[in-house]
């Protein structure tokens, strides 16, 4: 840098900084000054997506959702690592340099990746992302029905009756109804109070 009224990189990186906080300040500070402020109760309440909130908001809760959210963060950003590794190891410079840094970087990303592996099937074998289960039980009501009734329900044979002679026989039915019926009046005739004047 031969002139000292030049930034460097790393006042590049500052300027971008301030300017991305005085905007966002001055961004937050104008909303509080020109937005309308008129609060009402259905306003000042708490927004859970659409739901009333009822109750405290001290409620406890199951701590393998926590588990679960930080085993996810743990491996989302571990892999983020994977990109500059690629970058690093796809430079081609260093690669003809010495044509042993491709194995070594090979190596180490090995590494890196086995631990995470590791890490993954502690957590599994330890039963940490393995979401709780209902334990499913068999309802028993005490009742004064004895059980050898229930067999000889269960080992009688019933007729099954074929429902398409239940819709024929109804049809048939009905048939026969409108027939035998008295003929029906046409339409609809109002009857009206005479006036006796």
């Amino acid at each position: 840098m031969d002139d000292p009224a030049q930034l460097s990189e790393y006042g590049k990186i500052l300027l971008i900084a301030i300017i991305g906080v005085v905007l966002v300040c001055a961004t937050i500070f104008l909303a509080k000054i020109l937005s309308p402020k008129k609060p009402n109760p259905i306003k000042l309440s708490t927004y859970e997506c659409g739901e009333e909130a009822i109750g405290s908001s001290w409620v406890q809760l199951n701590p393998r959702f926590y588990v679960i959210a930080l085993v996810f963060l743990l491996f989302d950003v571990e892999l983020i690592f994977v990109f500059p590794w690629a970058t690093v190891f796809g430079n081609a410079t260093l690669v003809a340099e010495d044509s042993r840094w491709g194995w070594f970087t090979l190596l180490e990303m090995s590494i890196f990746l086995g631990i995470l592996v590791i890490g993954l099937i502690y957590v599994w074998k330890r039963g940490d992302i393995s979401w709780v289960k209902p334990a499913h039980q068999k309802p028993v009501v005490s009742v004064g029905i004895p059980t050898s009734a229930y067999d000889i329900l269960n080992q009688k044979e019933y007729k099954v009756r074929d429902y398409r002679d239940s819709v024929k026989g109804a049809a048939v039915a009905e048939e026969t109804a409108q027939s035998v019926a008295a003929p029906k009046a046409m339409g609809f005739r109002p009857a009206f109070k005479k006036n006796k004047e």
